[in-house]
């Protein structure tokens, strides 16, 4: 390292890798170096999967996860950190118990629940266990509306449907809660909505008609993580990483002959 050089913050991934690129840990490392971050990550899953679906899963064994974890924690630390596919109840108890000694933790948790088919992906259980032990330890949760609507057993129809979910999901113990609408209704407009317990705020564009949205998700919390690394605000990391995406999207290229990934290095 050349003697001005400036360390760049660290973003820790927990989540799934995803063979075909575009979401999960790929997505992520792929965010936190676009937008000068250094990232590591931690396996929780193994997928076969392309533009076109996931063929196998494997889970990776809670002790080589939380190995993954702690040699991080030990060594190199991090600045912020997000988690994405926890597939298991026990995986999320173990990640909630690694995290949980962390001082001024910034932990975004994308609770990647429902596939884009509508199949549920985690357990009941599962689920209960993020409410429960992970949630109150984030500084922002990130759920798309069908996530939302499993967390909060609640139909979403209308934008009074989102302000409820959101005050929902704030008393399972979170900072913030941004409900995802990018995909749900048949507008024209991608708006998500934001609350922090005292103030709803709304990030809106033009929906972009495109099949390269592979990982948006995942793209749009690391983003999120990335910006709280750099030290940006929390309503500013939000509303930075709603352009982030946007873009990424915009300029994206065909990859596959289904939902392609996003063009993470638009820049």
């Amino acid at each position: 390292m050349k003697p001005d050089a400036k360390p760049l913050p660290i973003c820790m991934t927990i989540a799934g890798s995803d063979s075909g690129g575009g979401a999960g840990i790929q997505a992520d490392l792929k965010t936190f170096g676009s937008l000068n971050c250094y990232g590591v990550s931690a396996v929780t899953s193994v997928t076969a999967q392309n533009t076109l679906g996931v063929s196998d899963i494997h889970i990776i064994p809670n002790t080589v996860l939380k190995n993954q974890i702690n040699s991080i924690v030990k060594d190199i630390g991090f600045d912020a950190v997000k988690t994405g596919m926890l597939p298991e109840e026990s995986t999320v108890i173990d990640v909630a118990n690694s995290l949980s000694e962390s001082s001024n933790l910034r932990l975004v948790i994308d609770p990647v629940i429902v596939a884009t088919s509508g199949d549920v992906l985690i357990s009941s259980k599962a689920i209960k266990a993020l409410k429960q032990k992970l949630f109150p330890l984030a500084t922002i949760i990130t759920p798309n509306l069908s996530e939302a609507e499993e967390l909060t057993e609640m139909k979403i129809k209308t934008k009074d449907d989102i302000y409820e979910a959101c005050k929902i999901l704030k008393n399972y113990g979170p900072k913030s809660v941004v409900i995802k609408g990018g995909h749900f209704f048949k507008s024209d407009v991608s708006e998500d909505i934001f609350y922090d317990g005292n103030k709803f705020e709304s990030f809106s564009v033009k929906r972009i008609n495109t099949s390269s949205t592979h990982g948006t998700g995942c793209t749009f919390s690391a983003a999120i993580t990335a910006f709280l690394a750099r030290g940006e605000e929390l309503i500013a990391s939000v509303k930075l990483s709603k352009e982030y995406v946007t873009e990424a999207i915009n300029k994206a290229y065909k990859i596959g002959e289904g939902n392609g990934p996003l063009n993470h290095f638009f820049k």
